[in-house]
Parts: C-alpha cells; structure tokens; sequence
C-alpha cells in the first residue's frame, strides 16, 4: 500500500506560500505559509498534519490493542500536541480518553503502552512520545 500528497511553494520563505493536496482527494489545495507555521496566522502546518495523523493512528493502534485483550470500546478520544522548536519536533503529547463500560483499567493500560509503541505514526517520528491516559468505565 502506498499514500501520496503533494505540495507546491512559490516565492521565497518569509512572503512566500505553499498549497498541498492528498491523493485521495480529501484535502485540496489546503494554503499553508510561514506565518501558519512559525507564527499565529490562521491554516494550518506541517506539524499540525503530523500531530492529526499521530492521534489517528494511535487511536486506531488503541482499538486494535484493546480488542487483543477482549475490550470494545465505546469510544477512544485523542489529542496529538506536537512541540516544534529549534527548527525540530521534539515532543508528541498523547492526551486519550477511553470509554469502556466494565473494562479492567490495567488491560486498557498495558494496550495503550503497546499501541504507543506500536503505532505506525509513532514509530517514525524521533522524538518523545508522552501519553496522558484517562480511562472512564
């Protein structure tokens, strides 16, 4: 299996901007520029794409785990906060709540350590991955 987006920035760094675009056709030429990404200006960011594709996987990575261990979750909440500084990513922070009526914490707690490790996305970025898990059963 193969996933491809493209990207296209004209002019120079400060004044210039970039548009970029997925295969599949779900996102179309989303503008991103220097001030989206080392500033506050609306849009997004190449960090921003990274911290939505880390908290995909590993909620996707958390379901599969889970049902290892005989648990169905109502539903798995993530948010990926990427800190970028020194022109590197340094940081991803995890923030999950799991829904699982009855389900013991520990196994939940043993998934999201493996589907931590596990995730794809997660296996790709170097650097530190901190998860703050909230388990509600």
């Amino acid at each position: 299996m193969k996933r491809s987006a493209n990207a296209t920035w004209t002019g120079g760094l400060k004044e210039g901007r970039g548009t970029f675009s997925v295969a599949s056709g779900a996102i179309k030429a989303q503008t991103f520029s220097f001030l989206t990404r080392f500033e506050d200006a609306p849009g997004t960011n190449p960090e921003e794409l990274i911290a939505a594709a880390h908290a995909s996987c590993f909620s996707m990575a958390l379901s599969a785990q889970l049902g290892e261990r005989g648990i169905t979750p109502e539903a798995i909440e993530t948010t990926s906060t990427i800190t970028f500084e020194n022109l590197a990513l340094t940081r991803s922070v995890l923030k999950t709540t799991v829904r699982a009526r009855g389900a013991d914490v520990a196994k939940v707690e043993e998934a999201a350590a493996a589907a931590k490790a596990g995730c794809p996305i997660s296996k790709v970025l170097k650097l530190e991955i901190v998860l703050e898990l909230t388990v509600a059963t």
